[in-house]
């Protein structure tokens, strides 16, 4: 059995990747929020889905709240975060949740006939854009679980295959915004480690 901190987390090249990936893709973020197909509900359950599989404690709390707030009940969210989410998805989000699913758990390396599947259904821009909603909630995941990393380096206890010096480096730029964070989810966090 595997002990210690298991999360993926970020390296410099892959956050540098990601970075520059969502920076080049800003135009395709604007087009999406004119999307009428994709409904704040709608991202809001890809977005949960994949932080369920990457395990974000700070995305999982943002989620839920948010979830909630775009329509959904909390029996839906409850069923997204257990990846149950085939009955409360319409034929029209079945497709994209169970990509972004396999997107997830295969560490962003989906089959090609997953790809084709995805275009397949939802045609190119649409499902480009829900592949950027897919990047988006990845980088917020890896940036949460990369914070823990710093937090779990702290107690003795580093992450496989991290460096301190990035970790560093991460901790300069981000604490302003996880600190915060970490405060506000305070009590989720705190379940969380009562039922796991």
């Amino acid at each position: 059995m595997k002990t210690g901190f298991q999360k993926r987390i970020y390296t410099f090249k892959t956050f540098v990747n990601d970075i520059g990936f969502l920076a080049a893709n800003m135009p395709r973020a604007v087009a999406m929020s004119r999307n009428e197909k994709i409904s704040k509900a709608f991202i809001e359950k890809v977005m949960t889905v994949v932080t369920t599989v990457n395990g974000c404690v700070y995305c999982s709390w943002f989620h839920a709240h948010q979830a909630v707030a775009s329509g959904l009940t909390e029996a839906e969210v409850n069923n997204l975060f257990n990846l149950q989410f085939e009955t409360d998805a319409s034929e029209f989000e079945l497709p994209a949740l169970l990509y972004a699913q396999h997107y997830a758990e295969t560490n962003r390396n989906p089959q090609p006939e997953m790809n084709e599947k995805l275009q397949a259904f939802y045609g190119k821009d649409t499902a480009a854009q829900i592949v950027l909603i897919i990047r988006m909630i990845y980088f917020g995941n890896l940036s949460g679980n990369t914070w823990d990393a710093i937090l779990s380096r702290m107690r003795g206890t580093p992450a496989p295959n991290s460096n301190v010096l990035f970790e560093a480096f991460f901790f300069l730029i981000t604490w302003y915004a996880m600190i915060p964070t970490m405060w506000l989810s305070r009590d989720y966090r705190r379940n969380q480690q009562v039922t796991t």
